[in-house]
């Protein structure tokens, strides 16, 4: 089924506004959907760098969350600003947490499927008196098509399929400042495709991992699979330095020097190891079909 530019828009806003309750604002929009078709990015897309979702973390003191993003080209992990329902969004799609029925977000995917459209890809593109602007790139009828989104939405729908997230560099920038720090035992951190947690006693004994320091992989997806990574491998090591915690793992590939990291791991009783790229590729895996535990 083809539908006409402005009625997929339209619908796709009416949700995203639905979100937040601000229904008033979608008849304004509805009545000059021609404003919609306007969305133009604020920087050249050739500038954009493609950054992978780590976790969700918070702001000490405040407790305000911030999604993570790395940074393979800068080395970093950069925080930006989301609101809590986003954050619990992204947490869950992450855990691979399914609801008995479609929340908000998962709605939104299942909408784009039914219209046989492709949520390619999300972008940040600018950020101006502290608020994120960032949008959709949609295929429809072997058109691409930017629909305007809060960055927070976008990025939760994107996680959900494995879309990849470009961000202008001025926003990676604008958010080195900001502190952060993770969510103590439950944190689930992903990067280079592999998301770990911690192993707790009980998996420990359950799953017979070595008495080291380590993390275990819960999911697994793009060049880690097909390196043979599998999910339930006990991650001790990247680059020879030790991993002790999901954050840390995070850390230690953002110390990687060069476009290889060096995974040691231990599965199946054996230690292994594979050489993962740093870089995030633009065509990632739709991360339902992506290996769990």
């Amino acid at each position: 089924m083809v539908l006409p530019r402005h009625i997929l828009q339209a619908l796709i806003v009416m949700l995203l506004l639905i979100t937040v309750g601000s229904l008033s604002v979608f008849n304004l929009m509805l009545a000059d959907s021609a404003q919609a078709e306007e969305r133009r990015l604020a920087v050249p897309e050739d500038s954009l760098i493609a950054v992978e979702l780590a976790t969700v973390a918070i702001v000490p003191m405040t407790g305000t969350p911030v999604v993570l993003l790395r940074d393979p080209e800068g080395g970093r992990t950069v925080p930006i600003f989301i609101g809590p329902t986003e954050a619990r969004a992204i947490l869950s799609a992450q855990r691979g947490l399914e609801s008995t029925r479609p929340m908000t977000h998962d709605l939104l995917i299942n909408l784009l499927d039914g219209l046989d459209g492709v949520l390619e890809r999300v972008v940040i593109d600018q950020l101006s008196d502290s608020t994120y602007f960032g949008a959709l790139v949609v295929r429809h009828n072997g058109e691409e098509r930017l629909i305007d989104s809060r960055p927070s939405d976008a990025m939760a729908m994107a996680v959900r399929v494995g879309a990849p997230i470009l961000v202008a560099p001025d926003i990676l920038d604008a958010g080195e400042d900001i502190p952060f720090e993770g969510l103590g035992d439950d944190d689930r951190v992903t990067a280079l495709g592999i998301t770990v947690g911690e192993a707790n006693e009980a998996l420990r004994e359950a799953l017979g991992l070595p008495e080291k320091a380590g993390v275990l992989v819960s999911a697994v997806d793009g060049l880690a699979a097909m390196a043979g990574l599998q999910p339930g491998a006990f991650i001790t090591q990247v680059d020879d330095r030790p991993v002790d915690n999901p954050m840390n793992f995070l850390d230690q590939v953002n110390a990687v020097e060069g476009e290889q990291a060096r995974v040691r791991f231990w599965l199946d009783g054996d230690f292994q190891e594979i050489e993962v790229e740093t870089r995030v590729p633009r065509d990632l895996m739709d991360r339902r079909q992506r290996r769990t535990l």
